[in-house]
């Protein structure tokens, strides 16, 4: 070996060395965050199981590269289903774990509410992301692995929510009477204010008129097989299959066949194919057969542990250890009990706003049910810190790691898509994991309908992006007289 090769191979063992060093520093700093809350009240470890949760999705994120942004970009863009297939295979693994955990009494999930506002909403999310290069949880990995415009992006998220679920102006003047009529039926508590700004009024005067339910409760249908039949097969399974199908033949058959030499594929060939399709990113399978598990584990885990305290809300448990700044006038908080994304990050922005002087706590989405507690006592914020230090495991790990500044332009495409992709799940009540991820798997339709417009969003997202790139590219070229 030469010196020369003898030097860059014991550079590259350091490097390899500090990297894992620094991963485990990150593994010890939460492991030491959790003995010190344990040591506080041994109740916190149902915040904990939100940290550690997080964690874990955040380590598979990584591994996999998993991000709904990326594979509705892919398979417009350049026509790759290979993102969409992990995330298909994600929904059929949860939604298997989803009905066990509802047959054994510990689901903690409640149906959306079916309306044009999940469409409408959906689509902005799904233009938005186009332009930050990440979803909800991709935003969050990707700022693990120590890219500051995902961090921009988060902030962005954060603040359009708090500031949309707040703000009154000359728009509340667009609200239909309809609303206003139905919110001022409504009897409400004397501390929340639902007149004086226009997400109040659609909270109250339209959202709350409608219904969400599961497939087989939409039916009348109830019992262990009703729920299997209704809920896990037609409403997540079957759609799955169907889609995987359209991948395979839209994005994925004539590029197999060619490399394959089949010019007349028998059935055991086009099973052969997407089985292929499935297998092409073994990363991204994993991912997606990981998530699907963990995200049914976690929903059992939260459920037992509310049974173990007799509690409905973690906001129960804040109250019976003596904390109560930041909770609602039903002394809750945002308590999913499951994966979801973009709430407690409303929640960030919301309590800093707090701080800073703004009265935000008559609102509907704060005031009455989410709260706004100290970020250090946030059990879903958690969840989201312990994606991006999951994240950050895992990148340092591989040696994936590696701050990235933005320029002024991704800067700018940053905060314009986080604005818009809060102002879009706050519409639609939820983003790419709780309005779509969480709800089709655990039987309710209204998470295909959101898939649906934020595909549409992200195609006209993808088209005037790409038109924007063409623009650029011949002014640039202009500009140098080429």
């Amino acid at each position: 070996m030469s010196v020369a090769s003898a030097s860059i191979s014991i550079e590259t063992h350091w490097l390899f060395r500090k990297s894992s060093l620094q991963a485990m520093g990150v593994f010890l700093l939460v492991v030491a965050g959790s003995l010190l809350a344990l040591a506080q009240d041994t109740r916190f470890v149902y915040l904990l199981v939100y940290v550690w949760f997080g964690l874990a999705y955040g380590i598979l994120l990584q591994y996999g590269r998993f991000c709904m942004a990326s594979a509705v970009r892919d398979l417009f863009a350049v026509k790759v289903p290979r993102m969409a297939v992990g995330v298909m295979i994600a929904v059929a693994l949860y939604a298997v774990v989803a009905a066990i955990v509802t047959l054994s009494g510990f689901s903690t999930f409640h149906p959306n509410a079916m309306g044009w506002h999940i469409v409408v909403g959906a689509a902005i999310f799904g233009f938005g992301i186009v332009f930050t290069g990440g979803c909800a949880s991709g935003s969050l990995y990707k700022a693990g692995e120590g890219n500051m415009n995902s961090m921009l992006v988060i902030l962005a998220i954060s603040f359009s929510q708090a500031v949309v679920v707040t703000a009154s102006g000359w728009w509340d003047a667009l609200v239909p009477q309809s609303w206003i009529d139905s919110a001022a039926a409504k009897d409400m508590p004397v501390e929340l204010t639902i007149t004086q700004g226009w997400f109040d009024i659609f909270t109250a005067g339209y959202m709350w008129d409608l219904k969400g339910s599961t497939t087989a409760d939409a039916l009348g249908q109830s019992g262990a097989a009703s729920t299997l039949l209704y809920n896990t097969f037609l409403t997540a399974i079957l759609p799955v299959i169907l889609i995987l199908i359209a991948l395979y033949v839209f994005y994925y058959r004539k590029g197999y066949l060619r490399r394959s030499g089949k010019a007349s594929p028998a059935l055991r060939d086009e099973i052969s194919g997407m089985w292929a399709m499935c297998t092409s990113s073994k990363n991204t399978a994993l991912a997606g057969i990981g998530l699907g598990i963990l995200a049914g584990l976690h929903m059992y885990v939260t459920g037992a542990l509310r049974e173990h305290y007799d509690v409905f809300n973690f906001g129960e448990l804040l109250v019976a250890m003596g904390y109560t700044e930041g909770l609602s006038i039903q002394d809750t908080v945002f308590d999913p009990g499951y994966w979801y994304i973009t709430t407690q990050e409303a929640q960030w922005g919301g309590w800093i706003m707090h701080k800073l002087g703004v009265d935000n706590m008559d609102s509907i989405f704060f005031g009455l049910d989410n709260g706004l507690p100290n970020p250090l006592l946030n059990a879903p914020g958690f969840m989201s810190i312990g994606i991006i230090l999951g994240a950050a495991i895992m990148a340092l790990s591989r040696r994936e790691f590696k701050w990235k500044l933005p320029s002024w332009e991704t800067a700018f495409f940053a905060i314009v898509g986080g604005t818009l992709m809060g102002i879009g799940a706050r519409l639609a009540m939820g983003c790419n994991i709780g309005a779509f991820f969480a709800t089709v798997t655990n039987g309710d339709p209204s998470g295909w309908v959101f898939l649906i417009g934020m595909v549409l969003g992200a195609y006209v997202g993808v088209k005037v992006f790409t038109w924007y790139m063409d623009w650029s590219d011949a002014r640039k070229t202009s500009e140098c007289g080429l």
